[in-house]
């Protein structure tokens, strides 16, 4: 005798998964990646079935020391080969940092930046109708809407306004702080830009810097070279009636840091870690406000949103995709 197929019982852990499924919301995130090297990471951040990826800087290594954007349009035609097609078609927001701006270390004296910004904008397929197409800078922001649940997701340009950097001389030099009142990362413009940006409704607000904000004890960039940007820009998210979540790179290591009222997320590197970069490699580093330590695989981050526990959670994880560094914060 053959027993009836129960189609309600069927059906239930269907809607039950797919409630779930629509509760949490993904955004995987990462900086460094070499068009030259192999990037395996991929395979582990797909596994994670992401909602958005956010690229942080470095997204391609074609700077030189001339200047020259020649090798810019080669590395660019070397990454498109190399970026997987199910990335793609995420959501998928960018900024920059000094590789794919277009001069290590570069700012606002960088006399090619236009023709940078355009070559970027081109590459990541930005609309024509874009407002980045028609202004100087490449941040912008934008509302991702889950059920009503809103973040405001900021992306800063830390390079297109940023005034000279001061250092030591030597090949390890030292960055030191650029106490010049007038001495800028962001630029008149964009600060005025975020200042009523953030004040825009959200429920989580995730501001995305290309280096780090929190971090002020190693030798390489970093906001607290610019005293004045550094104290305000701190001062501007601890007063925010909005949580606050900061994510970074550019370090080529990564790690979690914790200030009054919000934590800051480093994900670095996707494919280009110390070990390939520098023979010697870098002592341990240490920070106040850092939780644990650094982490210096290969790494990305990711960002879990729980809706219905209202929380999130932060984590980095190494190339196979286990979880090195994580904390759970409550919204």
């Amino acid at each position: 005798m053959k027993k009836k197929l129960n189609l309600a019982a069927l059906l239930i852990p269907l809607l039950f998964c797919n409630f779930t499924i629509a509760k949490t919301y993904k955004i995987a995130f990462g900086s460094c990646l070499d068009q030259e090297d192999p990037q395996p990471i991929w395979n582990s951040i797909k596994k994670e079935n992401i909602n958005s990826f956010i690229f942080l800087g470095d997204n391609v290594y074609g700077d030189v020391p001339s200047g020259s954007l020649d090798f810019m349009k080669t590395a660019y035609a070397e990454q498109k080969k190399m970026l997987p097609d199910w990335l793609l078609k995420k959501d998928i927001n960018v900024i920059w940092d000094d590789h794919d701006f277009g001069i290590n270390d570069g700012g606002s004296s960088y006399p090619l930046k236009s023709d940078a910004q355009k070559m970027y904008l081109d590459f990541w397929d930005v609309s024509q109708e874009d407002i980045r197409r028609y202004r100087e800078g490449i941040y912008t922001n934008k509302i991702i809407d889950i059920d009503g649940f809103k973040i405001n997701l900021i992306l800063l340009d830390t390079r297109y306004f940023r005034s000279d950097l001061e250092k030591t001389n030597g090949i390890n030099s030292v960055y030191l702080k650029n106490t010049n009142p007038d001495a800028t990362i962001l630029g008149d413009d964009q600060w005025s830009w975020l200042i009523e940006t953030i004040k825009t409704e959200a429920n989580l607000i995730i501001i995305a810097t290309s280096i780090q904000l929190l971090a002020t004890q190693h030798r390489f960039e970093k906001w607290s070279n610019f005293p004045k940007d550094h104290s305000k820009l701190k001062e501007l998210l601890n007063l925010s009636n909005t949580p606050v979540l900061v994510i970074s790179g550019d370090r080529h290591q990564g790690a979690i840091y914790k200030d009054k009222n919000f934590y800051e997320i480093t994900s670095s590197s996707l494919n280009k870690t110390i070990s390939k970069i520098s023979r010697l490699g870098r002592p341990k580093e240490t920070d106040r406000l850092m939780i644990g330590d650094m982490f210096s695989g290969e790494n990305y981050g990711l960002i879990s949103i729980d809706l219905d526990n209202k929380s999130y959670k932060i984590e980095l994880k190494d190339i196979d995709g286990k979880i090195v560094r994580s904390q759970l914060i409550s919204l």
